[in-house]
């Protein structure tokens, strides 16, 4: 797969090709055409699109991975400048994207359900609730990318919750934001972060959301699968793969752990697929 292509701010321009695919070892196999994943460099979605890229790819596909902002990336789709993105969150973290761009986007469904953002601290922190908070980490929320769903609601809960008015949301990146995350859990220092799981951090320290009695995070969320107009018909077997591709929060955790671990996401992604043919065939399900 190529993957990290720079987004220009002139169109994409993903061509779709259709060809035969010959099957011949001595020769390399035919590209059934070119697939464009636009996608947001959080943890879930590197996992998601890397799988999915590489079931395309499998099948046929010449797949480019493109990493966007999170605006960008549901502008790209709307605008036919990448082809799909399995990338977004409902009914609440991208509701603004989905009411600016979503008449222009094919809406797939839910490939993810049982998803949630909101406030995580360490459970060694005597606090349970928004409202429980007062200057605790220096009255500073950990961030991470601005413009991000997760972000736009903390920024409603600070104006929303009295006692989080002199209260600073510090941005960064998922990355930055769960190093600083690590370094004050081994130090048993409190912070406050923005979170949302599925995530590889649940299952490697121990984490709690803080409940929001004004519910400014919304209730459970689902991941979901939009693509361009016209890739059904200018792309039928990735249309039918894309729509078809639906797992668990134990599966992305899976490869989240992984890449966190160590293992690059190709690999990650190739490992999982390996492990659950029976769930990729299901997604294959009628392409040759």
């Amino acid at each position: 797969m190529k993957k990290k292509l720079p987004f220009a701010a002139t169109a994409l321009g993903v061509s779709m090709v259709l060809g035969a695919c010959a099957e011949d070892e001595a020769t390399t196999e035919e590209k059934l055409g070119e697939v464009n994943l636009a996608y947001v460099e959080w943890d879930t979605e590197i996992a998601s699109t890397h799988v999915i890229g590489q079931v395309l790819e499998n099948i046929g596909y010449d797949v480019t991975l493109t990493p966007l902002d999170n605006a960008i990336m549901w502008e790209a789709v709307s605008k036919g400048e990448a082809d799909a993105m399995v990338a977004g969150w409902l009914p609440a973290t991208h509701a603004a994207q989905l009411d600016k761009y979503g008449e222009n986007l094919v809406h797939l469904g839910e490939n993810l359900t049982g998803a949630k953002i909101g406030l995580v601290v360490p459970s060694y922190m005597d606090v349970n609730s928004i409202e429980d908070l007062t200057t605790e980490a220096g009255s500073t929320i950990t961030g991470i990318e601005a413009g991000a769903g997760v972000m736009s609601a903390t920024e409603a809960a600070i104006g929303n919750y009295p006692n989080l008015a002199n209260w600073e949301l510090l941005p960064s990146s998922s990355g930055a934001m769960t190093v600083a995350l690590d370094q004050a859990i081994a130090n048993e220092e409190e912070i406050i972060v923005t979170g949302w799981s599925p995530h590889w951090k649940f299952a490697s320290y121990d984490l709690k959301y803080l409940e929001d009695p004004q519910g400014v995070f919304g209730g459970e969320e689902t991941i979901n699968t939009f693509v361009r107009q016209g890739l059904e018909e200018d792309a039928p077997d990735a249309y039918k793969v894309l729509d078809a591709f639906n797992w668990t929060a134990e599966d992305i955790e899976e490869v989240m752990l992984a890449i966190n671990g160590g293992k690059n996401p190709e690999e990650a992604a190739t490992d999982w697929i390996n492990a659950n043919a029976e769930k990729v065939k299901e997604w294959t399900q009628g392409i040759e």
